[in-house]
């Protein structure tokens, strides 16, 4: 290996271990699949993936490797925004174990352990207890560069429509393509949006918020929390989080309220982080696969015990547990709670309520959203009704595609594919969490692969049986095609 690392250090010798790696792999391969013309004149793009983030990232790199290679991959955000990791997401260390694997696809010199050995050694690996947010953003952009992943950065889906035999996409950039597999790989509400709760007196959608109240989710400027007195709804992970992030840069107390009278003791999910369980989930039956999501969901996670740790140590903390609120009022000066306890002002609220899935709430799929078959389409309506959160997850196939309530309408739909955490129910954490990675990506690019090829399987053939490469050639056991038996 000497010849792969003469003259270079780090990271430089891993890229080029890497890059030789990927060689002897034969990446990328000829693209195969033939070209298709959509009624604008234009060459129709094969794959077109909405989101670069860990799996959108993941799944353009896999589609390349199975040699699709006229996709493209657009991102909303700039470069080194990808993701939640240098956005809103703001804890200083992942919660999974170091050693977990996914956006390598198997590569071992891609592995986050080959990036890290490099700067650090065997000895700095073995001090690592768990991954920096930040280095886990690093470690993806260098996988990016490694296997020349083409990225669009601040390119948004804005609207896809049914186009003939194609799909229709308008991108933010005015740009209009006819697709025919789209992928959403948007994140963690890419299939819905922000989960805002109830109250008499708020209305998240009032200007009146603006910076009084926040989700948990958005992108917030904690410096202008210096002095302030915050209030904040939910004890789960990103509840804790910006809390711990918000003491951090200067604010003057925090208190975190919930309903529940202690915080979650079991993440329910380490149990459902075996290869077995990843593989076979999607494709049990759906009883099976409602029964086990939907007590998922109600077990919730505990947040780590690492941000418990680090927003217990902060001064002004405070949890205050079996104290639902009632209402927010919103006002010029800050914010009023009213809880089940006590009358409460606030300088600044934060929602740490989660997102919802609900494909209804996306204006780009309106064309279709009328027709996406849901979970509870599966489920008597007491059933449906007694678990209205996963009632309206996307029922997906095999190959995370969206299906039609109605068959036939928007027969378009199944060439959309739910690579975001909207496919939990149907598939399982294989698109969003890491230790699902492995499964999920190779998964979803081989649906995609095999319907890619169904679709032109006769002209396919046809090359086949006008393959000319005689291998014998030119010996004289070489047989001219027309006196071969069996000729067509």
């Amino acid at each position: 290996m000497a010849d792969l690392v003469e003259g270079a250090t780090g990271l430089e010798a891993a890229e080029r271990i890497a890059r030789r790696d990927l060689a002897r792999l034969n990446y990328p391969p000829a693209n195969w699949v033939p070209e298709r013309f959509g009624p604008d004149g234009k060459r129709v793009l094969d794959v077109l993936v909405v989101g670069a983030g860990m799996c959108g990232q993941t799944a353009g790199w896999n589609l390349l490797r199975e040699g699709i290679r006229n996709i493209r991959v657009i991102e909303r955000n700039f470069y080194r925004r990808e993701g939640p990791w240098n956005t809103t997401a703001r804890m200083p260390i992942l919660r999974s174990p170091k050693h977990l694997t996914g956006p390598d696809l198997g590569v071992p010199s891609l592995t986050f352990r080959a990036w890290y050995e490099a700067q650090h050694g065997s000895a700095g690996w073995e001090a690592l207890y768990k991954v920096k947010r930040l280095d886990w953003m690093d470690y993806l952009l260098w996988v990016r560069k490694v296997v020349d992943l083409p990225v669009e950065n601040g390119v948004a889906l804005e609207r896809v429509e049914p186009a003939g035999k194609f799909l229709k996409t308008t991108l933010s950039t005015g740009e209009q393509l006819h697709v025919r597999k789209l992928v959403l790989a948007n994140g963690r509400d890419g299939s819905g949006g922000f989960k805002w709760p109830r109250f008499p007196s708020f209305d998240p959608d009032s200007p009146k918020r603006a910076g009084k109240v926040f989700h948990t989710l958005e992108e917030i400027d904690f410096g202008k929390f210096v002095g302030k007195r915050i209030g904040v709804l939910g004890v789960l992970a990103t509840a804790i989080d910006n809390t711990a992030t918000a003491l951090e840069a200067g604010a003057r107390e925090a208190i975190c309220y919930a309903r529940r009278p202690h915080l979650p003791q079991v993440n329910k999910s380490k149990g459902a982080s075996f290869p077995g369980f990843q593989r076979g989930q999607g494709m049990l039956d759906d009883d099976w696969r409602w029964k086990i999501y939907t007590y998922m969901l109600s077990a919730g996670s505990p947040p780590p015990h690492e941000s418990v740790l680090r927003v217990q140590k902060l001064p002004g903390f405070s949890f205050r547990f079996s104290e639902p609120w009632l209402d927010v009022i919103v006002d010029g000066d800050g914010v009023t709670v009213k809880t089940t306890k006590s009358v409460e002002r606030f300088d600044v609220v934060l929602m740490g309520t989660g997102f919802d899935v609900d494909m209804s709430r996306r204006p780009e799929f309106a064309a279709f959203a009328s027709n996406i078959k849901i979970w509870g389409d599966t489920r008597s309506p007491e059933d449906a009704k007694a678990n209205g959160e996963a009632a309206l997850y996307p029922y997906l196939g095999p190959g995370f595609e969206l299906m039609e309530k109605e068959p036939g309408r928007t027969p378009l739909l199944s060439d959309i594919h739910l690579f975001n955490w909207g496919s939990i129910l149907s598939q399982g954490a294989l698109a969003g969490d890491i230790p699902g990675l492995f499964v999920g990506s190779p998964r979803l690019v081989q649906a995609i692969s095999h319907s890619l090829f169904r679709a032109d399987v006769a002209q396919h053939a046809e090359n086949m049986f006008n393959q000319e490469d005689p291998e014998l050639a030119p010996t004289d056991y070489y047989v001219p095609r027309e006196k071969r038996s069996g000729t067509l």
